[in-house]
């Protein structure tokens, strides 16, 4: 069982965006830290999932991460993590993430982080977790995307009760506020479930 609280960071790899967003990673990587949490992501080096890693380091919190082992030349690994695990699958990746977390953040990022909010939150809605997932709409990067999600619930393709599963914050001091009362999970994802 954890001592801490550990918060799965999800977001972009791509070093190549706004200055704006790397500054908010930066600063969201070093509250995470002096709030005395813990954090696992996709093991990366670069972009904002660099820019987490590393000043979550610098502000002393255990920084974890997970790679599958198809990406390791694609992905540039983090060289000076707390712990690094290269998996052999993406489902592997991700539930091993998920398995080692007891919060969900996603911060702006592409193709790739829409596809783990969209999943983790499947996970939830279908009972596979109980965690919270928090989407940090920086500059109003994810506004699309909480239009997207009351439009499904709006047309019933999502129950009411859902929109209980994700929380959409604008600011640094009402995700970390949600993060502090997130309760630690006991929850364990199995890999034949999903």
């Amino acid at each position: 069982m954890r001592e801490k609280k550990t918060i799965c960071v999800y977001c972009g790899a791509s070093p190549r965006v706004d200055d704006k967003y790397k500054r908010a990673a930066e600063e969201t990587g070093k509250a995470i830290a002096k709030a005395g949490y813990d954090v696992v992501y996709g093991g990366g080096n670069s972009g904002l999932m660099g820019i987490i890693a590393d000043t979550a380091l610098k502000n002393g919190a255990n920084v974890t991460g997970i790679i599958p082992d198809h990406l390791e030349e694609r992905e540039i690994m983090h060289p000076d993590l707390t712990e690094l695990h290269i998996v052999g699958s993406m489902h592997e990746r991700k539930a091993m993430m998920a398995n080692q977390s007891d919060v969900f953040l996603i911060l702006p990022g592409g193709l790739g982080t829409m596809d783990e909010f969209f999943e983790i939150l499947t996970w939830r809605q279908l009972g596979l977790h109980d965690k919270s997932i928090i989407v940090y709409n920086i500059e109003k990067y994810w506004e699309n995307l909480k239009l997207l999600v009351q439009k499904i619930g709006n047309e019933n393709f999502m129950k009411a009760e859902d929109h209980n599963h994700f929380s959409f914050c604008d600011e640094l001091d009402d995700v970390i506020n949600l993060i502090h009362q997130a309760p630690m999970s006991q929850k364990h994802i199995s890999e034949d479930e999903i």
